[in-house]
């Protein structure tokens, strides 16, 4: 039987590798993402801790501390406003990343299916030829024994 060769055997490897390669930039996109929400989370709780600390204190301490918080929290606030701006320009990024992965797979499942489809139909192919051939081979084979003892 001869070899299945599919004519577009290379956009297939070609889509599946791009595919690979969009993957892994998602994933190095989430994990940025996740980077930056647990920078946020930990920014956050920084704060609450130090405004639970002032509250717990006596007046008199406090007021020092409160003012060393108001100039923090300004520093901080900012931190956390940036980050928060960054949390959002990856989350659309990872967006148009997902949307991207989609596409490039949904094109190679659709060459999937073009290969097995044309896989089905070569074999079916191969299998009508080897029939004919055998076919051949035993009408052959019959006439010969039917024209065998006229010739002898």
């Amino acid at each position: 039987m001869k070899r299945f060769v599919w004519r577009l055997q290379r956009v297939l490897d070609i889509k599946t590798k791009e595919e690979q390669r969009k993957k892994k930039e998602l994933l190095e996109l989430t994990e940025k993402l996740a980077q930056a929400r647990r920078e946020l989370l930990i920014q956050n709780k920084i704060l609450q801790d130090i405004i639970s600390d002032i509250a717990s204190k006596k007046p008199q301490k406090r007021l020092g501390e409160q003012e060393f918080f108001l100039k923090y929290s300004t520093a901080s606030n900012e931190k956390i406003k940036k980050l928060k701006n960054k949390i959002n320009q990856l989350e659309l990024l990872q967006r148009e990343k997902i949307t991207e992965v989609l596409k490039v797979k949904r094109f190679k499942e659709g060459l999937e299916k073009l290969r097995a489809e044309a896989k089905r139909q070569f074999i079916t192919e191969q299998e009508k030829l080897e029939q004919k051939e055998l076919d051949e081979t035993a009408t052959i084979s019959f006439a010969r024994e039917i024209l065998k003892p006229i010739g002898s």
